[in-house]
């Protein structure tokens, strides 16, 4: 279902507290609130701070210290997700009754043993869009049983979709309308490919809830109806859409946009702090000057 654009339109910039905001956060920032105020629309801020080991409320601060001085204001209350983190855990009670998703009790040692070894057979290990290892196959195929054995043993687990019975049930075929365009220069109606990213994590044991569960309820519980984001997270959409369609959620209009550089070659990182809005303001640099640089 499209969203309904009878109303105002509804931006979002989402980041994370685990690090300084650079110039590719700048150009995403700054494209969903200034696309918000060309439509008449709204743009939100909402603080993905879901990984409580590595987002503090410093990296947050600092976060609303750079969008103010870039010249950017947002609707208030800002939404934090470790603030939601029951309705994370209602949409994965959902799923787990719907029978789409299974308890996954391998470690990650485990997984890198198990690809090693078959590949110094010569063969290759499916790789996801961004070259990560797919997730064995093998705890699949545990009947309900077995699964409650293992977690009444008290094994440590998480929980992953079943991408093949999650596609068996989505009815029909799963696409989205792309404004703007993927590494490849893909646009419009785009076929989405869940399967390509293998058994997704939706919640681990240290997180009530992986990326792709909580982006996707937080842009529908938010009213989201236009995702504005880098190229990076373009294969992630197909993930995201078959959450939407088992979710029974709306589906916003997406629009991927190109990613800042570094020198080397790769998109920028928390870690490059001199390429840091913090680190431009400090060597006397104006708002001005980064939109220049990232528009």
């Amino acid at each position: 279902m499209n969203a309904t654009l009878s109303k105002p339109p509804v931006f979002r910039f989402a980041p994370s507290p685990n690090g300084l905001l650079h110039l590719g956060h700048a150009l995403s920032a700054i494209l969903n609130h200034d696309m918000a105020k060309a439509q008449n629309g709204r743009f939100l801020l909402r603080i993905e701070d879901i990984d409580p080991t590595r987002s503090t409320p410093e990296f947050e601060a600092a976060i609303l210290e750079d969008l103010s001085w870039l010249g950017l204001d947002w609707e208030k209350p800002v939404r934090r997700q470790s603030d939601h983190l029951d309705l994370y855990r209602e949409a994965l009670g959902k799923l787990i009754k719907m029978g789409v998703v299974y308890p996954a009790f391998l470690t990650r040692g485990a997984i890198k043993t198990m690809v090693e070894t078959f590949e110094q057979r010569g063969k290759a290990w499916p790789r996801d869009p961004d070259g990560a290892p797919l997730y064995p196959p093998e705890e699949r195929g545990l009947s309900a049983d077995q699964q409650q054995r293992m977690l009444a043993s008290g094994k440590q687990h998480a929980w992953r979709l079943d991408v093949a019975k999650a596609m068996a049930v989505r009815g029909e075929p799963l696409t989205w309308q792309e404004a703007g365009s993927g590494p490849k220069g893909e646009t419009g109606i785009i076929t989405a490919d869940p399967a390509a990213w293998g058994d997704v994590i939706l919640s681990r044991a240290d997180a009530p809830s992986s990326y792709h569960l909580s982006v996707t309820l937080d842009d529908a519980l938010q009213g989201v109806t236009h995702v504005v984001r880098g190229q990076d997270l373009f294969h992630s959409t197909s993930v995201h859409r078959l959450l939407q369609r088992l979710l029974g959620l709306p589906e916003p209009l997406y629009h991927h946009h190109r990613l800042i550089l570094g020198p080397d070659g790769r998109k920028l990182s928390k870690s490059n702090r001199d390429t840091g809005i913090a680190a431009f303001r400090a060597a006397g640099r104006t708002p001005q000057d980064v939109r220049a640089i990232v528009l």
